[in-house]
């Protein structure tokens, strides 16, 4: 799989954009500000129909333009497709194969994307929420069922605490529909944790290995996910359901007085091991660092995997973020085989053949030129 075309129509600072790009490594060098991380940003919102840097989607959208659209063409399984996504006040529209998709599920997987930037390297010491995105990001792709009950649990879930919060304050002594909205609530949430669960077991597969060997066969990482409710992955899906509607029933009055939903998906956690102990509490630095790149190197072989083909790998600004070894062993890994774009101000101080055969180009106020 590679992107042959991207086209951008008022992008960020992207006035007019069409470009062709070569399934190899293609390297943006600019100075901050320029461009070069909305280049990226393009490729992910068309991939994922949101942008990994906002949650605003106005801000996609050039000053003083109305809309914002995203044109790509990929080369998959053989075949030339089209897909973009147009941004605007009126909300979203994404198509595949020049048909609106009215779901997001029937449109996530057609471009398959793995990024990996600087904020990345934060996965294992920052907020639990990061984790949680980068299983529902990576999850998702490779699962469109996925999406569809991670959409529906988060509609419920908004209902659910709107809800509590009525009941806390005492603006209904009702509790029947809590009780509709939890039976729903426990049954998503189960096909969500059930889901996660096995990703995290083929996630396993690779990403040991991988940081044995990024960590000059060192370091033993060990990958354990932290629900909320008690069952472990060898649960089915049924006795999880029956596990969450027992635990939202014993804490009922615990939620009502707090006024949100205190267990599901949605506080789950990940948690890393390296040589037996938690690498986000007690590791280095560089520990840290290892783990995520295997994390997302991992993500490359799963999908692959998956689906039978390589994704596209963004690497935004991430490379001098690593020290010698670590970028030696992601550009090794990359070679011949990814479509890979990286951007960075410099390419100065990385001597590794597969920079110095990739295609280069040049952004400056969001105007790019192949050099």
């Amino acid at each position: 799989m590679h992107i042959e075309q991207l086209a951008l129509k008022h992008f960020r600072n992207y006035q007019s954009l069409d470009m062709t790009f070569k399934n190899k490594v293609n390297v943006i060098i600019g100075e901050n500000a320029q461009g070069k991380t909305n280049l990226m940003e393009a490729m992910y919102t068309l991939a994922f129909t949101k942008s990994h840097r906002t949650s605003k989607e106005k801000e996609l959208i050039q000053w003083d333009a109305d809309f914002a659209r995203i044109d790509g063409r990929i080369l998959k399984r053989n075949q030339s497709i089209p897909l973009d996504i147009t941004i605007s006040s009126k909300g979203k529209k994404a198509r595949l194969n020049r048909l609106e998709q009215r779901r997001l599920s029937d449109y996530i997987g057609a471009l398959n994307i793995v990024m990996f930037a600087p904020e990345d390297l934060g996965l294992v010491k920052g907020p639990p929420q990061n984790r949680r995105r980068f299983i529902d990001m990576e999850l998702g792709q490779i699962q469109p069922r996925y999406i569809y009950h991670l959409g529906l649990y988060q509609k419920i879930l908004r209902q659910r605490n709107h809800l509590l919060k009525q009941l806390q304050r005492g603006q209904t002594r009702d509790r029947t529909m809590l009780h509709v909205l939890t039976d729903q609530l426990a049954v998503h949430a189960a096909a969500l944790l059930s889901r996660r669960f096995k990703f995290l077991e083929r996630l396993r597969t690779w990403a040991e290995p991988i940081h044995y060997s990024i960590s000059r066969e060192l370091e033993n990482l060990e990958i354990l996910y932290m629900p909320t409710i008690d069952v472990s992955e060898e649960t089915n899906e049924e006795k999880i359901g029956n596990a969450y509607i027992s635990h939202f029933q014993s804490i009922e009055d615990k939620e009502v007085e707090r006024g949100t939903t205190l267990i599901g998906p949605h506080r789950d956690d990940l948690v890393f091991h390296v040589n037996g102990r938690d690498v986000q509490t007690y590791g280095s630095q560089g520990q840290q660092r290892t783990t995520a790149l295997s994390l997302k190197l991992a993500e490359i072989e799963l999908i692959y995997n998956e689906i039978g083909e390589y994704p596209i790998l963004l690497l935004d600004d991430v490379l001098s973020e690593l020290d010698d070894f670590r970028q030696s062993h992601l550009l090794n890994t990359i070679q011949g085989k990814v479509q890979t774009f990286v951007s960075t101000t410099t390419v100065d101080g990385i001597d590794h053949k597969t920079l110095r055969e990739a295609d280069i180009f040049r952004v400056h106020d969001g105007m790019i030129r192949e050099s």
